[in-house]
């Protein structure tokens, strides 16, 4: 379980589109501090891991290239 690859997803989600990590976090866990713990070390839930990868897995901006080094849940983006 990579949590940085939960913080570059959100830099880079809330970078394209403007919105706020606060936001992402409060849709997937009802928490908007998620991000924040994260950067702090304080780590997260293997349950909440995997749905804030699904989150952006169905939100990730179609004109926004899925990071390269994050491997990603769903078959979005790979080549048919």
């Amino acid at each position: 379980m990579e949590t940085n690859a939960l913080i570059k997803l959100a830099e880079l989600h809330t970078a394209f589109t403007g919105g706020s990590e606060a936001t992402i976090s409060n849709k997937i866990t009802t928490n908007a501090r998620l991000f924040d713990r994260l950067r702090e070390d304080k780590g997260c839930t293997v349950t909440t891991f995997n749905n804030a990868m699904r989150w952006f897995d169905e939100h990730w901006p179609a004109d926004l290239a899925w990071p390269a080094d994050v491997p990603r849940p769903s078959s979005k983006g790979k080549a048919a």
